[in-house]
C-alpha cells in the first residue's frame, strides 16, 4: 500500500473531484479502455474476530505512520516474523488475481480477500488505516492507487491493480499485482509488462552499500526510455511492525542521503503511467486518480537487504 509523500498529498487534495476532468487530456496513445470516473457504492465495513491480533489503529483514528528518520535494522527473530507474514500477503494476492475476471466486483474480491486472511488468523493492514473502509486496495485504469472495493463490475479490457498487505504475529507483509481482465488492448498490456519489469530491475540493484536513491534515478531512466511517467506522489516505505516507516523509497530522480544495509525491509511500488505524472484525490479522501485520465499500472513487493543482495519477503512460490 503506497504512501504519498506529504507534499504531494496537500496539492493534490486541493483538487475538487467534481472538475478535475477540466486539467485535460492525456497526451499521445493510452489505447482503449473505460474511465473510472467516480467511486461506486461500498459496502459496510467487514468484521474482525476478537481473537485477532490487531494493530494499534483498529482502535483508534490515527494519522498515517511517519516514514522519516533512521531505518530499522531488523533481528533474526523479526526477519523470520517477516517472512511468514510475506508469504501469506503474497499467496492472498495470487489468490486474489484469480478472481479479476469480467462481471466480478472489487468488493467481492475484497470479500473473498477479508475472509481468506481471517482464516489466516492474521488481519488486513489496509482495514481502519488512517479511516480506509477496506480491506485491500482495488485500482482500475486511470485510478492510480489506494482505490477502494466497491460495486463496479470488471468489464472487459480492465486492468486492475491489487494490493493485499496482512498483519501477522505483530509484522505487516505488502505487496501488490496489476492484472489483466479480459481481453486487454495492446498500450495496456505493454504498461502492465512494463511497470513489472520495472520493479524488477529496482529490485535487482537493491545491495548492502547502494544508496536509496539509485532505485528513482532507474525510473526516471527507465521511464524515459519506455515514453512512461512515474506517479511521483507515491513512495515505497520502511515496514515491519509499523505499517510505514522509515526509509523513504522516491519513485523519481532524487539526491536525497541514506545508503540499504543489511536487515533493513522496505516495500518499492511503482506506479507509471501512460499519461501524465499528476493525480487528484478524490471526495472520498483516498482514490488517486490521474488529472489527464491515463492509465496507471503498479508492482510491489516487500524486500530484506541480505549481507550479500536482497531476498524478496513476498514473492509468490
Amino acid at each position: 500500500m503506497g504512501r504519498m509523500a506529504l507534499f504531494h498529498r496537500l496539492m493534490a487534495q486541493k483538487t475538487n473531484a467534481r472538475n478535475f476532468f477540466q486539467f485535460g487530456k492525456a497526451k499521445g496513445d493510452t489505447g482503449k479502455y473505460e474511465q473510472i470516473v467516480s467511486p461506486g457504492l461500498v459496502s459496510p465495513e467487514r468484521g474482525v474476530p476478537e481473537d485477532i491480533e490487531k494493530p494499534p489503529y483498529y482502535f483508534e483514528n490515527m494519522p498515517p505512520g511517519n516514514t522519516l528518520g533512521s531505518p530499522e535494522i531488523k533481528t533474526q527473530a523479526q526477519i523470520d516474523a517477516m517472512r511468514v507474514s510475506g508469504k501469506l500477503a503474497a499467496r492472498i494476492l495470487r489468490e486474489c488475481g484469480k478472481l479479476a475476471t469480467v462481471g466480478r466486483t472489487t468488493d467481492e474480491i475484497d470479500a473473498f480477500a477479508h475472509g481468506r486472511i481471517i482464516e489466516s488468523k492474521a488481519y488486513p493492514s489496509p482495514l481502519r488505516y488512517a479511516g480506509f473502509p477496506k480491506s485491500i486496495c482495488t485500482s482500475i485504469n486511470n485510478i492510480a492507487c489506494h482505490g477502494i472495493p466497491d460495486d463496479r463490475q470488471l468489464a472487459n479490457g480492465d486492468i486492475i491493480n491489487i494490493d493485499v498487505t496482512v498483519f501477522l504475529n505483530g509484522y505487516h507483509g505488502d505487496c501488490s499485482k496489476t492484472f489483466l481482465v479480459g481481453e486487454v488492448d495492446e498500450r495496456g498490456s505493454f504498461l502492465v509488462e512494463a511497470t513489472k519489469s520495472c520493479l524488477d530491475q529496482c529490485i535487482s540493484l537493491c545491495a548492502p552499500g547502494v544508496e536509496f536513491n539509485e532505485i528513482g534515478k532507474f525510473i526516471q531512466s527507465y521511464c524515459d526510455e519506455k515514453g512512461l511517467e512515474s506517479i511521483a506522489a507515491f513512495i515505497g516505505h520502511g515496514i515491519g511492525s509499523y505499517f510505514h516507516g522509515p526509509p523513504e523509497i522516491f519513485h523519481y530522480y532524487n539526491e536525497f542521503p541514506g545508503k540499504m544495509q543489511p536487515g533493513m525491509t522496505f516495500t518499492i511500488e511503482p506506479i507509471l503511467s501512460l499519461g501524465g505524472p499528476d493525480i487528484g484525490v478524490l471526495e472520498d479522501g483516498w482514490t488517486a486518480i490521474s488529472l489527464d485520465g491515463a492509465r496507471s499500472a503498479q508492482f510491489e513487493h516487500t524486500i530484506l537487504i541480505t549481507e550479500t543482495g536482497t531476498e524478496i519477503l513476498t514473492r509468490d512460490e
